[in-house]
């Protein structure tokens, strides 16, 4: 099955029925890892879906291909039954960092709350052999603030001349993708070059945790636990940054749904565990998220950030108001009878693709855009809160968005550690390895004008 944009004459990635086979028989069951050998359970395959694709215009690589058909449950317990053998030149460090839209899928599922949910996945990892769980809401932390800094950067220097607005958000590996391989420039010139939460969550854990617990980045066995399978690719195309030594920042990343599907089958009957902290012995006492509906909240920390910085405005309440539909929604500052500031959410790729035709118009009024390419944001990731036949499970997501709403929100600002790491890990705010680790470049494909011209 080929995307109609496809160029190629076979395309790489999966069908839908793959999709409904559903079977991988080369993972151990952890309820069968103290049994006998060549016992196996069956596990999805975690490659990418045609459906799930979200680069429309260029198929994955066959490098990419292999690539990903190795993201999967399979290299977790390779890793797992390395631990337990004799060669101890083999073992690893194993972390995994769960993303903060991927507990409201569990907390609904196991009928817990979303504090209890973590603590029971937790628990559940550690006892297959897992050493360290950490929440990745540290990483959006520095995503932000620096996503903050460069919105005010850009807003002083745009002009007619220098046009850097707006700013339009790269937390999204679906998106990112498409605009890199797509659009190209000039529309990569408006993605903001802070990391995504991911990316700076493996130098985290492959630098800053790494050197705490005086471990070369290669000794480190890192598993994202994330909402959708875009975060595959975003692994692989992250590369190896140099301060991780030839090291991926993400060795494996499995969504939600995989994880709950080797819990369906281990043993939930184990104790219950905190989730650590990069930070010693410190653990993490209760859930909390950023001021997103669905996601890690970019647009609203970035909305009172600039309001303060560059109006003097203190915005305690973001309101947000529909325009098109659910998914297209703005948000605007008003002073002395001006808008000064006009901000957008634009989920699914339907809005997004109109949000391109109007820039490219130049009829785009918004400064800053928070762009998801899941409809629904990140909660509707299609890593979870699905049905058997592949569509959204419509009341279990209604349930975590209930669930995600009520988790209590902490702004990047009020973190205790956030100082200490810029000074201690990054040897500053502004720093020369500051902007080495939090930031980006992007590909800049030249295209032709038919790229802005498919029919979603």
């Amino acid at each position: 099955m080929k995307c109609e944009h496809c160029t190629r004459k076979e395309c790489s990635k999966k069908t839908k029925t793959d999709d409904q086979e559903n079977v991988s028989a080369d993972a151990p069951s952890p309820a069968q890892e103290n049994g006998e050998k060549g016992e196996f359970h069956k596990l999805a395959d975690a490659r990418i879906f045609l459906s799930d694709c979200l680069a429309c215009d260029s198929c994955v690589t066959a490098e990419e291909g292999v690539q990903l058909s190795q993201q999967n449950a399979k290299d977790f317990f390779r890793v797992l039954n390395l631990n337990k053998k004799c060669d101890t030149s083999k073992h690893k460090v194993l972390v995994v960092s769960v993303c903060p839209q991927s507990l409201p899928y569990f907390a609904a599922k196991f009928n817990l709350s979303v504090t209890d949910a973590s603590r029971r996945l937790c628990g559940f990892l550690k006892s297959l052999g897992v050493h360290y769980v950490f929440d990745t809401r540290i990483a959006a932390d520095f995503s932000i603030l620096e996503s903050q800094k460069e919105f005010v950067r850009r807003y002083r220097q745009h002009s007619e001349e220098e046009r850097t607005l707006p700013m339009l958000t790269s937390a999204c590996p679906g998106w990112v993708r498409y605009a890199e391989r797509v659009l190209g420039r000039p529309i990569t010139a408006h993605l903001c070059t802070a990391k995504s939460p991911q990316q700076v969550m493996g130098s985290l854990v492959k630098d800053y945790f790494a050197r705490q617990q005086n471990l070369s980045p290669e000794k480190i066995f890192h598993v994202i636990v994330a909402p959708c399978y875009d975060k595959k690719l975003e692994a692989l195309q992250e590369g190896f940054p140099p301060a991780l030594h030839g090291s991926r920042g993400a060795d494996c990343v499995l969504t939600s749904g995989e994880i709950a599907q080797i819990m369906d089958q281990g043993d939930l009957s184990v104790k219950d565990a905190a989730v650590d902290t990069l930070f010693g012995d410190l653990k993490e006492d209760k859930v909390t998220r950023h001021d997103g509906a669905s996601s890690d909240g970019h647009l609203a920390h970035i909305f009172r950030h600039a309001a303060k910085e560059l109006f003097n405005e203190d915005v305690e309440e973001v309101t947000y108001r529909a325009l098109r539909n659910k998914d297209f929604q703005e948000v605007t500052l008003e002073k002395n009878g001006e808008v000064v500031l006009r901000f957008a959410a634009a989920y699914g790729f339907r809005n997004i693709q109109n949000m391109i035709l109007k820039l490219k118009k130049g009829k785009f009024p918004y400064h800053f855009v928070e762009v998801l390419a899941c409809a629904g944001g990140c909660l509707n990731g299609r890593g979870q809160a699905q049905t058997p036949d592949g569509h959204a499970d419509k009341a279990l997501l209604r349930q975590m968005e209930g669930i995600y709403a009520d988790i209590p929100v902490r702004r990047p600002e009020s973190s205790a550690h956030m100082q200490e790491l810029y000074q201690e890990w990054l040897e500053g705010i502004n720093s020369p390895k500051a902007r080495e680790v939090l930031h980006t470049t992007y590909q800049s494909q030249e295209r032709g004008a038919h790229s802005l011209d498919i029919k979603w």
